[in-house]
């Protein structure tokens, strides 16, 4: 019969005192203890094990990183970063410090040298005002998305790019063209231009993307100054359970691409295309943009969220 092996509990709990209370290392334990360091560690072990050393992590008031963890576990995405806004209710506050977070994320994120692609929207307009002066000259970045709106508007997608220049030096790749043509019939020709064909041609090559995450509501920016989507256009996009879009990409709920007549007139990147990018972080959150978040990530066209607490909460509710 096997000799059933002793617990020398007080060893135990000498050497955890030792170690986590006096900070001593497994190398001075064993030179004090006169035993291996080996043993040492395998003692250390047994102390979790036999509950003698429970460790325990203090949050932080206003760091989310348990929603951050079963957010990512939930929807299988590489990182999620949750911020703690002023007013989780106000759509333009929301906006605002998620583009400050994304540009504390973006210095994290981003190496040198990178291809970046950046899409339009007030959070990255708040991101691209956030961003300090850096040295990214070896970088470059690209307009996945024609502009949209009235050109004085700072949303607009060459004031982001433009300003983000500014704070960082990279080069710049512009499709200086409207996000969406008035007709299907000139996209053909306009595609085949030199100079968008080669910007076109970059996507293939990205290596990030920074891209909002847009919701169809009669005052989002979509339709604020009517220069981009009308109210009948609006009304379709309901009525085929569109719960918004991602670089004019429409979705519904479940993460399915909803395909309408604007899609032949976008001058942008595809989700198919997206989906080629090893990473894609999607910024959005506030009360109009739950679905549409949901949406990004059922579909897998984002592997990295940056968005607020009370989002991040309802998506985990599902």
């Amino acid at each position: 019969m096997a000799r059933t092996q002793s617990v020398d509990y007080r060893l135990l709990q000498k050497v955890a005192r030792l170690y986590y209370e006096n900070d001593q290392t497994q190398q001075e334990i064993s030179s004090l203890l006169k035993i291996s360091r080996p043993k040492v560690s395998r003692l250390l072990t047994q102390a979790k094990d036999f509950g003698i050393v429970k460790i325990t992590i203090s949050g932080v008031p206003g760091i989310h990183t348990d929603i951050e963890t079963a957010l990512e576990k939930k929807y299988g995405i590489d990182e999620v970063y949750i911020v703690e806004v002023s007013d989780p209710y106000s759509q333009i506050a929301v906006s605002k410090e998620i583009g400050v977070a994304a540009a504390e994320y973006f210095t994290r994120v981003v190496t040198k040298p990178s291809m970046i692609g950046i899409s339009w929207g007030t959070t990255l307009r708040a991101m691209a005002d956030a961003i300090p002066n850096m040295d990214y000259r070896d970088c470059e970045l690209i307009q996945v998305l024609g502009g949209l709106g009235l050109p004085e508007s700072r949303a607009h997608a060459t004031y982001i790019l433009r300003r983000m220049v500014t704070q960082i030096g990279s080069k710049l790749h512009l499709l200086n063209l409207p996000g969406i043509l008035d007709h299907a019939s000139i996209r053909k020709a306009i595609l085949s231009e030199s100079y968008v064909k080669e910007t076109y041609d970059l996507f293939k090559r990205l290596d990030i993307v920074f891209i909002g995450l847009g919701a169809p509501t009669p005052d989002s920016v979509l339709m604020r100054d009517g220069t981009i989507l009308s109210e009948d256009e609006l009304k379709m996009l309901l009525e085929k359970g569109v719960v918004g879009d991602i670089a004019l990409r429409f979705l519904d709920k479940n993460g399915n691409i909803v395909l309408t007549e604007i899609d032949n007139r976008v001058i942008g990147i595809s989700l198919e295309e997206l989906k080629e990018i090893k990473q894609v972080v999607g910024l959005a959150g506030g009360p109009e943009k739950v679905n549409i978040v949901r949406a990004a990530l059922r579909g897998k066209f984002i592997n990295h969220l940056i968005t607020d607490h009370l989002t991040g909460e309802k998506l985990l509710r599902d």
